[in-house]
């Protein structure tokens, strides 16, 4: 009994325990498999919606660049052109900077050089103001009765042209060098004849006419070093100039600045030895009859003052033909340069510039084209002037 009894609480025991173990690991096992289950549906899905997004963002991107692409290709010339417009603004406004700093920095440079050699004459005022024009009457040693008649005519003098440089911004100059032998008679003549007037700009040059382009060159170089000027016009001492004409024809071209204003021509390239302005470098300018380029008739022309400091800045390496209006004219070639045509500047003497004058079209300069000049001009300008000259107050009412 006893042992009948002991056996079956063992297996009652052993039966609740089971039931308990059983429920135990149905539990466990029911989080375990919850646990399970969920890491498996959560990564699967997951990776799911990474692929589905990463397959839906190359879908977008590839539609999205293909749009882009497109407006791209249908947009392209037009920004492409607008770039290299402004590519090319910027680089011209560059470049004018430059050049300008350039040509500013070579006047200093060379008023300080002139100033320290001693070649700022005495009258002229230490302080520089602004000028509108400088006028270079191109004269030699043997020309004293043409100085004489022009003094006489359209240069005003003494107190009137101190007037006209304080009121009017105008100065004018006989443009002279020294002879080959310095300090002699011709010099000291000058220099009398400059202490009489005092109407001379001297320049460190050695006079002769083949050596015309060279003293042009020195004119230009002193005169924008010199003055502080708007124009600077080079003139013969045989032509006949009406003042304010010719300033009321400078000041239209204001806006331009690097303008080379005169007639201008393109005559035969002479290669013939022994004829009057024969070209001994010919050969550059092509097969033989060929013309010169364009370029303004030596008689008178005026250029702006970035013109006149650019020729001073390369005064050194400027070539000079035998010619001087065509050494100008090529000096100008490859520079920005804008080329002013202007008849007003070479009329005919009477009756041609007396017509003219007629009808109300004042020429601002006058010669005769077979002399180069006006024929016999100590004697004749007299009467050049008063047929052709404007008013005795044109230049007091005129304004530039």
């Amino acid at each position: 009994m006893t042992r009948g009894s002991g056996g079956g609480d063992e297996l009652l025991f052993r039966g609740t325990i089971s039931r308990k173990w059983t429920s135990l690991l149905c539990l466990s096992s029911f989080f375990v498999g919850l646990i399970f289950t969920n890491r498996m549906w959560t990564v699967p899905e997951s990776k799911e919606i990474i692929r589905r997004s990463a397959l839906e963002l190359d879908k977008m991107n590839l539609v999205s660049s293909g749009d882009c692409a497109l407006k791209s290709i249908n947009n392209e010339p037009k920004d492409y052109v607008g770039q290299v417009q402004r590519t090319e603004d910027a680089i011209q406004t560059l470049d004018k900077t430059i050049s300008n700093l350039e040509m500013e920095l070579a006047s200093a440079k060379a008023t300080q050089d002139s100033i320290l050699n001693g070649g700022v004459p005495s009258s002229e005022p230490a302080a520089k103001r602004k000028y509108f024009m400088v006028i270079g009457i191109n004269t030699a040693f043997s020309s004293r009765k043409r100085r004489d008649s022009v003094r006489a005519t359209w240069m005003p003098q003494g107190e009137k042209r101190r007037r006209m440089e304080e009121e009017k911004g105008i100065i004018i100059r006989f443009v002279i060098g020294h002879s080959a032998t310095s300090g002699g008679i011709l010099d000291r003549a000058i220099d009398a004849e400059d202490r009489e007037h005092g109407d001379f700009l001297r320049l460190d040059h050695v006079e002769g006419y083949l050596e015309l382009a060279a003293k042009t060159k020195s004119y230009f170089a002193k005169a924008v070093s010199t003055w502080d000027a708007e124009y600077f016009v080079k003139v013969d001492d045989d032509v006949h100039v009406n003042i304010a004409t010719l300033g009321g024809i400078l000041a239209r071209h204001r806006s331009k600045p690097r303008a080379y204003i005169g007639c201008m021509k393109s005559g035969p390239v002479l290669a013939q030895e022994g004829v009057k302005y024969h070209e001994p470098e010919y050969w550059k300018f092509g097969e033989w009859g060929n013309k010169y380029f364009r370029h303004a008739s030596g008689q008178l022309y005026a250029i702006s003052k970035d013109l006149a400091s650019y020729i001073s800045i390369n005064q050194h390496v400027l070539h000079k033909y035998a010619n001087e209006d065509v050494s100008i004219g090529a000096w100008f070639i490859g520079v920005d340069a804008e080329h002013v045509d202007d008849r007003r500047l070479c009329c005919g003497t009477h009756p041609d510039c007396e017509r003219k004058a007629q009808a109300g079209n004042v020429c601002a300069a006058s010669f005769d084209w077979s002399c180069s000049g006006i024929c016999k001009s100590a004697d004749r300008i007299k009467e050049v002037h008063r047929r052709c000259g404007e008013s005795a107050n044109a230049i007091w009412n005129a304004t530039f």
